[in-house]
């Protein structure tokens, strides 16, 4: 009997997937054909192949992975840091109600502000170099993280918070116990976004100031007006945000088991 239920949960995921990549197929099958009929300007658009030909290259010369390690290990700095302080004065701001009043004031008038606009003054007091990339994304990663935490929190159930203090539980005890689990599912939704942040931000910091990294692909592709190159980037991006997207629900599955995580 189970190994029919696993059947049948294996068949459902296989429809899934082929479902999901029936759209992007269609459309790299379409591409190439107009291509291959002159329809589409390749100075612009390079044809799939093409493109696959230049995934190849650098693979076979190493810079892919150099652009790719980059990218991802300036993304880890600032999405770590930026989820942590986020989480952390999230969820101080309930336990402290005037830490709660400073943040009203200060999210109106700080979040409207892009983080990609503090580049420039980043690369003035940071420098060219890492800290100023990692410092914008830690912004980015910041507000969705804090956000999330905030609204999670303070939708925690009433009743819960009363019977933790009817049995004489101490604020840390009902934020960790009661407080934070209830809270979880807007905190990792507040992770998802941030990670969507964090890769906006990183593409724009290393397209401005940078030698290596996805967001210098784009731009080195831009310049030197090799379409193919800029693809690899553009596509790499993809690639690589759906995966940790994918691995951060899968946690979020292990963690809120019981709550079915949105898509």
């Amino acid at each position: 009997m189970k190994s029919e239920d696993s059947l049948k949960t294996w068949q459902a995921k296989a429809v899934k997937l082929l479902a999901g990549l029936a759209i992007p197929v269609g459309i790299l099958i379409l591409w190439q054909v107009l291509s291959d009929m002159g329809r589409v300007n390749e100075s612009i658009f390079a044809n799939p192949f093409r493109i696959v030909e230049s995934f190849e290259t650098m693979i076979a010369k190493g810079t892919y992975f150099k652009h790719i390690t980059a990218s991802l290990i300036r993304i880890l700095k600032g999405f770590t840091i930026g989820s942590l302080i986020g989480f952390s004065l999230g969820s101080l701001s309930i336990l402290f109600k005037w830490i709660g009043y400073l943040f009203d004031i200060a999210i109106g008038l700080l979040r409207p502000i892009p983080p990609i606009s503090f580049i420039p003054f980043l690369i003035l007091w940071l420098g060219i170099g890492e800290k100023s990339k990692v410092a914008v994304i830690t912004i980015g990663a910041f507000w969705p993280v804090l956000l999330n935490t905030m609204h999670g929190v303070k939708s925690a159930d009433e009743k819960l918070l009363e019977l933790g203090r009817a049995f004489g539980k101490d604020k840390r005890t009902i934020l960790f116990k009661l407080i934070l689990p209830s809270a979880f599912p807007s905190i990792f939704t507040g992770l998802r976004l941030a990670i969507g942040n964090a890769w906006n931000c990183v593409v724009t910091a290393e397209m401005i100031a940078s030698s290596v990294g996805l967001g210098f692909l784009i731009s080195y592709g831009r310049e030197l007006s090799r379409p193919e190159v800029l693809f690899v980037g553009i596509i790499s991006i993809g690639l690589v945000g759906f995966l940790v997207d994918t691995l951060v629900i899968r946690l979020q599955r292990r963690v809120v088991y019981w709550i079915e995580p949105q898509k």
